[in-house]
């Protein structure tokens, strides 16, 4: 898949200033991410989280602390290795709020396991997508924000939000 997926541009860095290995240690942990999500790896997803991280799911599910979010990650991961659809994970932003606390927009694409088609170019151009919408669920990215904290030089998630992306304009304009 990744031999068709276009390169990636790099991320807008902006707040207190950082140096560029911090910005690549990130940019590596969401390849990371993407990774373990598209290979169904609990363990390598698990390993990026502080033992007291809060994460919400993109349908509102919020979990609290590190053993709480293993146990709904290796209810759900797992199954994901058979799904058709999978998803990349780009780092669109960073803004540093302090040296070793960052906050990390990223663009989730919905992909095509066969041929690593971008599933929500369906929704480009389009002036009312709520009908495609319904019809495939699957199609709908995301935009996940995390906030990373840098502890003992590895970058670890604190706290994440992951959000469908629902905007209007955002979905339709790609």
């Amino acid at each position: 898949m990744s031999a068709a997926t276009p390169a990636v541009p790099a991320p807008t860095v902006i707040g207190v200033p950082a140096p560029q290995e911090d910005v690549d240690a990130i940019v590596a942990f969401v390849a990371g991410v993407q990774h373990a999500q598209q290979n169904a790896l609990p363990d390598a997803f698990l390993d990026g989280f502080r033992e007291d991280a809060i994460w919400t799911t993109a349908h509102g599910k919020r979990l609290t602390g590190l053993p709480e979010i293993s146990a709904f990650t290796r209810k759900v991961l797992p199954p994901q290795a058979d799904s058709p659809v999978t998803a990349t994970y780009a780092v669109d932003l960073v803004l540093f709020i302090r040296p070793d606390v960052a906050a990390v927009k990223i663009r989730q694409r919905p992909v095509n396991r066969a041929g690593g088609a971008y599933l929500d170019e369906i929704f480009h151009g389009q002036e009312d997508p709520a009908a495609l919408m319904a019809a495939h669920p699957e199609a709908v990215p995301g935009t996940p924000t995390y906030v990373l904290t840098k502890d003992d030089g590895v970058w670890r998630v604190a706290a994440a939000q992951n959000t469908q992306v629902l905007d209007v304009a955002t979905l339709t304009a790609g």
